[in-house]
C-alpha cells in the first residue's frame, strides 16, 4: 500500500487551517489530522474514484484534476470537525451544530478601570478626550454635597466641559425614578453619560444611557424575562464614565442595572454588555466617608459577589445553548477566568475587611476593599452569583420594623449599600426613626451560612477552598464536611463584625417565608446559577435555617 503525505491549506474566517493527512493507494477516501485540534477525525471521500494527491510528498508526481480539489475543498467546508478554526457549523452555534442543549463558551467583558488615589481630578480630561460636547452627569442629593462629587465638578470645570446635573437619583432605585432618569437624558442631546455614586447612581445612569439611546424602547423591552421581554441591546451606545463612590456593588465594571419594579413589588434589572461604563474611574479617598456599617454591609456584598460566582454553576452546564452569541447572558456561570478574580477579591476580604470596617482612616484597608469591590465585579459580572443575591431581594423588599445601625436617608427605602454621609454633615440629612431600612449587603449575607451550607455538595472542593482563603483550617476536613465548615468559618466572620443574629434579629419569623419563598422565585436569572437545583421547600428550609446565625 502506497501512503503519500496531504496537505491542504484551507482559508477561514480571519487566518487559515492546514490539514496533513495521507491517501491509502486506490481507495476513494483519506485521513486529516487538524493543524488546530490536532484530532483526526476528517474522513474525506475523494467522488472521482480513484486515488488523489495534494501536493503529495516523497513520491509521486500525480496531481488531481482543477475539478477534483475543488470537489475536496467543498467536502472539508461540510465537514464534521468541531474544531472551531475551519468548522463553519461550529460557529452557528454547538446548538445548531450538534444539538447540544448547554452551552459551550464564555466570553469575558468589563470596563476599563483606572485606579489611583485622587484620580477623579482626570474625568475633565477624559471628556475632553472624548470630544465630549454635551455631558450629562448624574448622582444623588446627598452626594452633590460631598467630596467626590466635588472633584468631578471642579475637573470638568477646570477643562470647560459642558454639563447639566441631574441628582434626582434615588438610593435604591425603582422602574419610576429610572423612568425620571431616562426623561431628562432626553431632554437634550449629550453625547457622554457621567456617573458619580455607588451602585444606584451608576445603575441609573446605565439606564438613561441606554433608553435615550433607543428613544422609542417600551421601558419592559430591555428588562429581564420573565417581568420584561429580555430583548438584546444591538444598538451601541454614548460612552459612560463611572466614578464609584463606595466598596461593593462593582457595578462600575458590569453590564448589569438593577431596580425594584413597584407594581409587582419585585427586584429585576436589565443585564447586557452593552451596558458597561467605557472607564471606571476608582478613587480610593472616596471611601474614606463612609461610616463604619456601610463600610460593613458593603463588603458583605464583595465577599457575597466572590463566593457566589467562584461556585456557580459552570458555565458548561447552564442552559440553554445560545444560537446566537447576541444571546449569551452577561451571567454565564463559573469560568476559568471569573475564577481568577473572584478568588483575588475573597482574598482581599479575608485581609482587609475587618480593618476597613474597625477603622475609617485605615487607607490602606480601605483602598484594598474598592479594589476587591472591582475584582469581585469583574468576577461575577461575567459569572454570576445565586442564592444569597436571589434570596436577598424580597428579604429586602418584605422589610417590616427593622432599621439598619448606622445610616440615614431622606426618604423610605430599602438601601443598597450607599448611603454617602460623614457624620458632620448628618444633621442636614435627617433620618426618620419609624422608617424600616434593609442594607443590600445584610439582606444578602444573613442566608450566606445556610446557602453555602447546601450548596457545598455539588463542588466541596470549591468550598473547601473558599473556608481556607477566609482562614479555616481545611487540612483534616473530609469532602462530605466542606458546607458545614464553610458555613461555620462565614458565621464566625459575620460574629466578629458584629452582624445581626440572623433573620430573626431584622423582623422576620417563621409566618414571613412563604411570602419570602414567593419573592424568590421570579429571580431565576440568578438562583438558576446555583451549582445545586433546588425547589421552593429548599427554598423554604433555607430561609427558615437563616432566622437565626449564631
Amino acid at each position: 500500500m502506497r501512503l503519500s503525505r496531504l496537505w491542504v491549506q484551507i482559508p477561514t474566517s480571519g487566518s487559515s487551517v492546514r490539514l496533513s493527512g495521507f491517501c491509502p493507494g486506490p481507495r476513494p477516501h483519506a485521513y486529516f489530522r487538524c493543524s488546530y485540534c490536532d484530532s483526526r477525525t476528517l474522513i474525506l471521500k475523494d467522488g472521482g474514484g480513484g486515488p488523489f494527491w495534494v501536493g503529495a510528498a516523497g513520491g509521486s508526481d500525480n496531481m488531481a484534476g482543477r475539478d477534483r480539489i475543488v470537489h475536496l475543498l467543498k467536502q472539508l467546508e461540510r465537514a464534521a470537525c468541531r474544531c472551531p478554526a475551519h468548522s463553519h457549523t461550529f460557529h452557528q452555534g454547538a446548538a445548531a451544530a450538534g444539538g447540544r442543549k448547554t452551552d459551550y463558551a464564555f466570553e469575558m467583558a468589563s470596563s476599563n478601570i483606572r485606579y489611583g488615589a485622587g484620580v477623579s481630578a482626570e474625568v475633565g480630561m477624559d471628556l475632553q478626550n472624548l470630544g465630549a460636547q454635551n455631558v450629562c452627569l448624574m448622582t444623588d442629593r446627598t452626594l452633590t454635597r460631598l467630596p467626590p462629587m466635588q472633584a468631578v465638578l471642579e475637573s470638568l470645570v477646570r477643562n470647560r466641559v459642558r454639563f447639566q446635573v441631574f441628582d434626582d437619583v434615588r438610593v435604591e432605585p425603582t422602574d419610576s425614578s429610572f423612568k425620571e432618569a431616562i426623561s431628562f437624558a432626553k431632554t437634550d442631546s449629550f453625547d457622554v453619560f457621567v456617573a458619580v455614586g455607588g451602585g444606584s447612581v451608576i445603575d441609573t445612569c446605565k439606564a438613561a444611557n441606554l433608553y435615550s439611546c433607543h428613544p422609542d424602547a417600551d421601558f419592559l423591552d430591555f428588562v429581564n424575562a420573565p417581568i420584561g421581554k429580555g430583548r438584546p441591546v444591538t444598538r451601541a451606545l454614548k460612552p459612560l464614565i463611572a466614578v464609584p463612590t463606595t466598596a461593593g456593588t462593582g457595578s462600575e465594571t458590569t453590564g448589569v442595572a438593577i431596580f425594584d419594579y413597584e407594581p409587582l413589588k419585585a427586584k429585576t434589572g436589565i443585564a447586557s454588555r452593552a451596558l458597561r461604563p467605557t472607564l471606571g474611574i476608582v478613587d480610593p479617598l472616596h471611601t474614606l466617608s463612609m461610616p463604619e456599617r456601610v463600610a460593613a454591609n458593603s463588603g458583605f456584598d464583595v465577599l457575597c459577589h466572590a463566593l457566589e460566582s467562584y461556585t456557580a454553576l459552570p458555565y458548561s452546564q447552564r442552559a440553554p445553548c445560545p444560537t446566537n452569541p447576541i444571546n449569551r447572558p452577561a451571567y454565564q456561570g463559573s469560568n476559568p477566568i471569573s475564577d481568577v478574580w473572584s478568588r483575588h477579591a475573597l482574598s482581599v476580604v479575608s485581609k482587609y475587611m475587618k480593618r476597613a470596617v474597625r477603622d475609617s482612616e485605615d487607607l490602606e484597608a480601605r483602598s484594598s476593599m474598592h479594589l476587591a469591590s472591582v475584582f469581585a465585579g469583574i468576577g461575577f459580572g461575567n459569572a454570576g452569583v445565586h442564592l444569597c443575591h436571589g434570596m436577598s431581594y424580597p428579604i429586602a423588599g418584605n422589610v417590616k420594623t427593622h432599621t439598619a445601625r448606622g445610616y440615614s436617608v431622606e426618604h423610605p427605602l430599602v438601601v443598597r449599600h450607599a448611603v454617602y454621609i460623614i457624620p458632620d454633615l448628618r444633621p442636614a440629612c435627617r433620618f426618620n426613626a419609624s422608617v424600616s431600612l434593609q442594607p443590600h449587603g445584610l439582606s444578602v449575607v444573613l442566608t450566606a451560612p445556610a446557602v453555602f451550607s447546601f450548596t457545598a455538595p455539588m463542588c466541596p472542593e470549591r468550598h473547601l477552598e473558599a473556608a481556607e482563603i477566609l482562614g479555616a483550617d481545611v487540612r483534616q476536613v473530609k469532602r462530605a464536611d466542606a458546607g458545614a465548615v464553610l458555613a461555620d468559618t462565614l458565621r464566625r466572620f459575620l460574629f466578629d463584625l458584629q452582624v445581626e443574629d440572623g433573620l430573626g434579629a431584622v423582623g422576620y419569623d417563621k409566618d414571613d417565608i412563604p411570602a419570602l419563598v414567593k419573592g424568590t422565585l421570579p429571580q431565576e436569572r440568578v438562583t438558576k446559577l446555583s451549582p445545586r437545583a433546588h425547589t421552593e421547600e429548599d427554598l423554604s428550609r433555607l430561609f427558615e435555617t437563616s432566622m437565626k446565625l449564631y
